[in-house]
This record gives C-alpha cells, sequence and structure tokens, in this order.
C-alpha cells in the first residue's frame, strides 16, 4: 500500500487521537470521584436550562397545533406577530387550568380523608382508654395492649424528639432553603423556555447552520434527519399519552359510576392526569382514590382497587399499545419493553422518555435496514 505525506499525516493524526483518546479514558477511570462530582457539579449548574428545554418541548405540542389553526390565511402582519404569544398564552392557561382543576378537586377530599382517619384513630385510643382491663383483655391482641407501658413509651417519644430538636430544625431550614432554590431555579427555567419557543424557528435555522459548517457532510445531514424524526416522534408521543390519559380517565369514572363507587369524578380525573406517566402513571391515582374511599368504605376501596388493576391491564395491553402505536411508529411489544427499561434505569421520566426515544431509533434503523437492504440488491 502506497502511502502518500498527506496519508501518512491523517494516519498519525488518528494515531495520536486515539492516543489521547485512551490516556483520558484512564485517568478518568482512575479518577472516578472526582469525575462523578465534577460532572454533578455541571449538571447542578445546566440543569435549570435542560429543565427549560423540557418545558419548551412539552409546550411546543399544543403551541403548534395552536399557530396552525390561529390566523393561519392572513396576510396582516399585525396579526402573524401575535399569532406565536397568543398560542403560547393559551397553551399555559390551558395546561395550567388542567392542573389546577384537578388539585381544587382533589386536594379538599384528600385532606377530609386524612382527618377522618385522624379523628378515627383519637376515637379509638379514646375508647381504648375508657375501657377496663377485663374488656381490652377480651379484644385480640389485649394482652399486647395490656402489657404495654405507655407513659415509658411517650417520655421515650418526647426524649427523642428533645435529642433531634436540633436535626428537625436543620432539615427544616435546608428543605426551605431548598424550596427557595427550587423555585428560582423553575423561574430561570420557565423564562428560557419562553426564550426558545418564541426563537424556535431562528435556532432551528442556526443549528442546521452549525452542523452543516461543523460536522462531515454525511453526519450532518444524518444528525438533522435525526433530530427531525426525534422531534416529530416526541410531539406524537405527548399527543398519544394525553389521548390515552383522557381515556383512562374517562373509562375509571365511567366504571365507578357504574359499580357505585364514591369520588367517581374526583378519582377519574386524577387516575387521568397521573396516566400521562406511561403504563404505571394510572396505579399512583388509583393509590390516593383507593385511601380516599377507604375512609368512606373500606370494602369499596379493596373493589375499587380490583376494578382499577383489571382497567389498567385491559388499557395496558390493549388500549395503550394500539393508542401510542400508531402514532410513534412504534409496535405495542416494543412500548411495553422501553417503558420497563427506562423505568428501570430512570424511573418515571425514564418511563416518558423512553417511548419517543426508543422510536426515533426504530425508525432511524429501519430506514438504515431499507437503504442498506436495497444497495445489497443492487450490486
Amino acid at each position: 500500500m502506497d502511502f502518500t505525506p498527506e496519508k501518512k499525516k491523517k494516519l498519525s493524526k488518528w494515531i495520536i487521537g486515539i492516543a489521547a483518546a485512551c490516556i483520558v479514558i484512564f485517568l478518568g477511570l482512575q479518577n472516578i470521584d472526582v469525575v462523578a462530582k465534577a460532572f454533578s457539579w455541571c449538571a447542578g449548574l445546566i440543569m435549570p436550562l435542560i429543565l427549560g428545554f423540557a418545558f419548551a418541548l412539552i409546550l411546543n405540542v399544543p403551541m403548534r397545533f395552536f399557530e396552525s389553526h390561529i390566523w393561519s390565511k392572513t396576510k396582516k402582519k399585525g396579526l402573524q406577530k401575535l399569532r406565536r404569544p397568543l398560542s403560547f398564552i393559551i397553551s399555559l392557561v390551558l395546561i395550567i387550568s388542567i392542573l389546577v382543576g384537578v388539585v381544587w378537586l382533589v386536594i379538599p377530599e384528600l385532606v377530609d380523608a386524612i382527618k377522618v382517619i385522624v379523628q378515627g384513630a383519637i376515637d379509638l385510643v379514646n375508647k381504648f382508654s375508657a375501657m377496663s382491663e377485663s374488656e381490652l383483655s377480651e379484644l385480640p391482641f389485649g394482652s399486647i395492649l395490656l402489657n404495654t407501658d405507655w407513659d415509658k413509651m411517650l417520655d421515650t417519644l418526647q426524649n427523642w424528639l428533645k435529642n433531634q430538636s436540633g436535626t428537625i430544625v436543620n432539615t427544616a431550614v435546608g428543605t426551605i432553603g431548598s424550596l427557595v432554590g427550587g423555585i428560582f431555579d423553575f423561574f430561570i427555567s420557565f423564562v428560557f423556555a419562553i426564550y426558545i419557543l418564541f426563537s424556535k424557528d431562528k435556532l432551528k435555522a442556526q443549528a442546521k447552520r452549525m452542523i452543516r459548517v461543523w460536522l462531515p457532510k454525511s453526519f450532518g445531514e444524518w444528525s438533522i434527519h435525526a433530530a427531525s424524526v426525534a422531534s416529530q416522534n416526541f410531539r406524537n408521543f405527548i399527543s398519544g399519552q394525553s389521548l390515552e390519559a383522557v381515556i383512562l380517565g374517562v373509562l375509571c369514572m365511567i366504571g365507578m359510576w357504574i359499580f357505585g363507587f364514591p369520588y367517581a369524578p374526583m378519582i377519574g380525573a386524577l387516575v387521568g392526569v397521573t396516566a400521562l406517566i406511561p403504563v404505571v402513571g394510572g396505579f399512583i391515582g388509583a393509590g390516593v382514590g383507593a385511601f380516599m374511599i377507604l375512609t368512606v368504605d373500606p370494602i369499596k376501596a379493596v373493589f375499587f382497587l380490583i376494578f382499577i388493576v383489571v382497567l389498567q391491564q385491559l388499557e395496558g395491553n390493549l388500549i395503550y399499545p394500539r393508542v401510542m402505536g400508531s402514532r410513534v411508529n412504534l409496535p405495542g411489544m416494543w412500548i411495553l419493553a422501553a417503558v420497563t427499561i427506562g423505568g428501570g434505569i430512570a424511573g418515571p421520566v425514564g418511563m416518558l422518555l423512553s417511548v419517543p426515544i426508543a422510536s426515533t431509533v426504530y425508525v432511524l434503523v429501519r430506514e438504515a435496514t431499507d437503504k442498506r437492504e436495497k444497495k445489497m440488491k443492487e450490486g
């Protein structure tokens, strides 16, 4: 093989680059704690920006819909300039209204349920206090109640609270500080999301320009195409997940009405909102709903749990794969696999992002496979 000076120069660069990469990887593995701390520090710095980008992605789904329908055919520049701000405001008001509506439905009833549980516990303690030793001994676990030194237990609890008072105060102060910091980060994220949404066309054009200038042509064009596929799949996933959540919430509410469970509209709305988390989200709302029904009728709470498990199985295996599969171009089997793996890696966030990521990989691999098959047939 004939090596020209230019080829030797390129080969030298490749060898030096590979050697440098191996050295960096080796040093990183030798100092993994330092690397982890540095990565965590950097992630903390840019976390508000990451959250802002996530907010922008979610808000962009309803915002695109309203932008395509509000004054879509007008030629007046004033109305065209107002289209995007108006679409943003409508999208924001819509999302906030849904969340506030669910909170307004759920929180008062949940507080009442907690009050019922607490009052029941107080009444039970008072009932035990008024009973004689002979009456207590006749109860199940009565001997345990009689042999328990309640005064000593109360003194132990009081001493523990005194010893832990400093820790409790420090924890409270730390919690308040974290809350203030969280509010500040949320504000920064929200402002960053607004900048992204109002400048998305310009940012998209700049990103394409940078990719085409700094990356090899073939890889750059593939990157632009992959980003386009990922964006489309994410929008379809958000819309499909929202539709699936509405279906689950409505089915839950109708089923509760049919079987005579209490709090049907409220629990149906809660199950629908929590179902935005794929597959397991509905169980979170169902758990809160079962707790509230428990304060009214414990037997109905048990039957409600059975009902919600059956409903979730039907929805998760029949409705969800069909709704999401038709929107994200991913077979139902791979949707379930993606949700399972994503949940194991990153919990609820992983579940939320696993389906669009898996769908994007599926589409890109399918396209690459079709292209390779076509070349093999032609060759």
